[in-house]
């Protein structure tokens, strides 16, 4: 007998989604697919995936990948060409653009996707050896002002704390931060606390999220007020006996008038709910368990990052955090939830237009020291253009020579429009990138260069707990693909700088990035890891998760800071802060409302890899607008109709989503719909290029907005096996289903249009119900060998049918004759598909399974746990679960 075939071992990853950098264990299927599932070693999330995680096995394959290089010819169009042609063609570009105009005419914009192997050439590259600080991120977008908070308050970029505070924690406060959704498999460690320990939870957030549903107390304040919130609570805690007078005596400076600053600002409960539009007694409540509670967390994220006074919004936290000490010690400290893999990791590298690489900044001895560690002959000696300038500046032609690496600028900057129409004006642009269509590869790049995708990178990242970890590949890399770091080094060889970057590999970067953090440090900076700078490249494969700081002699690193003090400033002693008043975002007679944009639970960034998966398209199917009931009834809006979004700046039509717990004036829109999934679903384009004055961060959360109903006479959907270019001036949304793709339509085409189009598409093989009078129109194309090719339904507005007894004939290879009978009429024969959208992507569970389960008797989330699994794994979807149990009416 044949020896039964070996099966291909499995490989220890991270997960390339947010910063919780979730361990992953990827098994090859041998098709170019993986079987992925948590690792259970792994310390952030000990085995559980969201949902986005668990999906990572359906968004690994080739149909959407760049393979080759593409160079632009004289004749404008892009081609296909050989790695030497285009790295020629980027090196002498470079190097005519330097030339001719300065090193401050080139720029490199990378992302917090990016290794920090890849991360860290690139800043040696443009900052060492080009002579330009031009070098940002879109981490700028999401963590900056953060990184400034901490800058002032520490003296340095540091995260005190580690994910085990945040179970043994008594209270856990979440500020602008929606993390049942945003970082699920935190949420589940917190929630783990409150099970075992009994903790609070306090949200404060203007919207009613899903992880406002789950506190014991949610906190509405009016956009823009958490640091007069955090001011009046610092005022509350200096007469009480939470205040740790030893703490601030020993280890701080200023208290004194920041409490003063803080007593003219809110000096008591009353004042500061006034302030902020609370409730009084909810003010008090929150003051008095943030008091009474030693063991406190405060975690952070993008609401209080994303505004023009997110470094303010984050000093006036970190001064209640040193008023009572609670710094630095097991379940208590601040915490700033990170977005993305690697936003720290690029941070450590000098990823940020301000920063040097090892924590170092630009000041003359800081500047000295990298140059020498890197024997840099055009060293840059000052800050450079942080994103939202830099854009700009592309825009008035003083930047003429731009490198995107891993990120879509076209749709995720604010003023977005104005984004695309500079980057067709420069005179070299570069765009690293793993997929062939997005709308930043579609403004004109003069080189695509193909990049290693997540399956196929090997380097290391670092979450939100300084925590760094391996991501290795478990998949060749196809075609002609080539890691960002080598790509990089070609180009320096070029340019005649070849001795610098001559690695052999990412644990050569990575050692030399290990040993410029202790170059001259002696524990004056907190990024310190030259326990790792003689690392073998065994060592380097076999590395486990650890946390920075890891100097020599401790390479088991170090789980908390800042408990006995030393922090990072001169003195070593921490800094209060006096957040300056900032009159609260309004909205105006022609903009009457706040649009507010964030992310959705099973969606990432600009979809570009989420939006290859159909268990995470199922949940929310297009981009929509969420507004409350008595904003929507004055202009005639309904549950499931279409408004247009405008700003000064840009307009979206999305679909309306009515939401009591959307704050009045308000709205809040998405982020992840881009040109490529959406006619008119950017939300980017509205967005006002507003930002912090110390970090630079876009105020993303308070776009003066307007709405007006969105007139559609007919609507319905299109589904196909193979993508197909919608008609011109219709309105779509596209998702990933099973066998194939399906867009929600609407617009002003009719029977006799859809019908033109249908016979455009030039299939051998139609069925047709048309019509006329009443706008009714559906079609059905089959192929050759009798499969579905596409369906087209349409009909009047707000007669709409669902895909959902349809959609699993584009996985079949064949449509049986009673299911050809059936078909127009929107039915499979003798099927009853489970309808409505998935609320559980991570088992596939839809919204009519869970609400028969509870009429059937499952009477809380654990019944419905136990019958179909939902919500048993990330549990990002108990909160949906649970307002299911309130709403669904159980018969007697």
């Amino acid at each position: 007998m044949n020896a039964p075939l070996a099966s291909p071992p499995s490989v220890k990853t991270t997960c390339p989604y947010c910063g919780v950098g979730c361990g992953v264990k990827a098994t090859p299927d041998g098709l170019g697919g993986a079987l992925v599932e948590g690792d259970a070693a792994h310390p952030a999330n000990l085995g559980r995936l969201c949902s986005k995680g668990a999906a990572l096995g359906e968004t690994v394959g080739l149909d959407t990948r760049l393979l080759h290089p593409l160079v632009r010819g004289t004749d404008g169009a892009l081609a296909r060409a050989s790695w030497d042609t285009a790295l020629d063609r980027i090196a002498d570009g470079l190097k005519t653009v330097r030339d001719a105009h300065g090193p401050g005419a080139i720029a490199f914009y990378l992302s917090g996707q990016l290794l920090t192997e890849d991360y860290y050439a690139a800043n040696k590259l443009a900052k060492g050896f080009l002579g330009t600080a031009h070098v940002d991120t879109n981490s700028r977008l999401c963590m900056s002002s953060s990184v400034a908070g901490h800058k002032r308050g520490f003296g340095s970029d540091t995260v005190p704390g580690s994910y085990e505070d945040l179970e043994a924690a008594d209270l856990i406060v979440l500020v602008g931060s929606n993390t049942a959704w945003c970082h699920p498999v935190l949420f589940r460690r917190m929630e783990a606390a409150r099970k075992a320990r009994g903790t609070k939870f306090v949200v404060i957030d203007p919207r009613r999220t899903e992880t406002a549903a789950e506190a014991d107390l949610h906190l509405p304040l009016a956009h823009g007020a958490d640091a007069l919130l955090f001011s009046g609570l610092l005022a509350h805690l200096a007469q009480s006996p939470a205040f740790d007078a030893d703490y601030v005596r020993d280890h701080t400076t200023g208290f004194d008038a920041a409490l003063a600053h803080a007593r003219a600002m809110a000096p008591d409960a009353e004042a500061t709910a006034r302030a902020c539009g609370l409730a009084v007694e909810d003010v008090a409540r929150f003051f008095a368990l943030f008091t009474d509670t030693a063991r406190t967390v405060t975690c952070y994220s993008q609401g209080v990052n994303q505004s023009v006074a997110g470094t303010d919004k984050v000093n006036a936290i970190l001064n209640c955090h040193f008023a009572t000490g609670r710094m630095g010690r097991e379940g208590m400290g601040p915490f700033s939830l990170t977005g993305q893999p690697n936003a720290m990791g690029g941070r450590e590298v000098g990823g940020l237009a301000n920063q040097l690489a090892a924590h170092m900044g630009f000041s003359p001895e800081e500047v000295d020291r990298v140059r020498r560690f890197w024997d840099a002959p055009h060293m840059a000696t000052r800050e450079g253009h942080k994103a939202v300038d830099l854009f700009a500046a592309i825009g008035r032609g003083e930047i003429k020579a731009l490198w995107v690496m891993g990120t879509n600028p076209a749709v995720s900057l604010p003023e977005a429009d104005g984004v695309r129409a500079a980057l067709k004006g420069l005179d070299l642009f570069v765009l690293s990138e793993n997929v062939v269509h997005n709308d930043t590869a579609a403004c004109h790049p003069h080189v695509m260069l193909p990049a290693a995708a997540w399956g196929e990178k090997d380097g290391t990242v670092t979450n939100s707990e300084r925590r760094i970890s391996r991501q290795r590949p478990f998949l060749a890399l196809p075609g002609a693909v080539k890691p960002n770091w080598w790509a990089l080094a070609q180009v320096a060889s070029r340019l005649g700088f070849g001795a610098a970057f001559a690695w052999r590999g990412p644990a050569d970067i990575f050692r030399e990035h290990a040993a410029l953090s202790g170059f001259e440090n002696a524990g004056s900076r907190d990024f310190d890891i030259s326990a790792f700078a003689d690392l073998s490249d065994t060592a380097y494969q076999d590395f486990t998760p650890v946390q920075w700081p890891a100097p020599r002699g401790r390479p088991q690193g170090t789980p908390r800071l800042f408990a006995d003090g030393g922090y990072f400033t001169a003195d070593r002693r921490a800094r209060f802060v006096s957040p300056a008043p900032v009159a609260a975002a309004r909205a105006s007679e022609a903009y009457p409302f706040l649009l507010n944009t964030g992310r959705i639970r099973d969606q990432w960034h600009t979809m570009t890899r989420t939006g290859l998966s159909p268990r995470l398209g199922s949940h929310i199917l297009a981009p929509f607008v969420a507004v409350h009931p008595d904003d929507a009834a004055p202009l005639g809006l309904a549950d499931g109709g279409l408004a247009r979004v405008s700003s000064a700046h840009g307009a979206a039509v999305l679909e309306v989503k009515i939401d009591a717990g959307q704050k009045r004036g308000t709205l809040f829109a998405p982020i992840h719909w881009s040109g490529a999934t959406s006619s008119h679903g950017r939300v980017g384009p509205l967005v006002h290029a507003v930002t912090d004055p110390f970090s630079g961060q876009p105020d993303s959360k308070a776009t003066p907005a307007t709405l007006a109903p969105f007139t559609a006479p007919f609507e319905g959907f299109v589904l196909s096996r193979r993508p197909l270019a919608m008609p011109q001036g219709l309105w779509w949304a596209r998702a990933a289903l099973e066998g194939g793709f399906g867009w929600r339509t609407a617009g002003s085409l009719g029977p006799d249009e859809w019908a033109q189009w249908v016979k455009a598409e030039g299939p051998a093989d139609v069925a047709e119900l048309v019509d006329g009078p009443s706008g009714l129109y559906r079609a059905a194309a089959f192929d050759a060998d009798g499969r579905l090719d596409f369906a087209v339904f349409e009909g009047t507005a707000g007669r709409r049918v669902a895909w959902d007894a349809l959609k699993g004939l584009l996985k079949e290879d064949t449509v049986s004759t009673a299911d050809r009978r059936t078909l127009l009429a929107g039915r499979r024969a003798g099927a009853a598909a489970a309808c409505g959208p998935l609320v559980c992507a991570c088992f596939g569970v839809p919204r009519d399974a869970i609400v028969g389960a509870i009429r059937a008797g499952a009477h809380d989330a654990a019944m419905v746990g136990e019958k179909l699994k939902a919500g048993t794994n990330c549990g990002s979807c108990l909160p949906e679960i649970r307002r299911l149990l309130a709403e669904t009416t159980v018969p007697a």
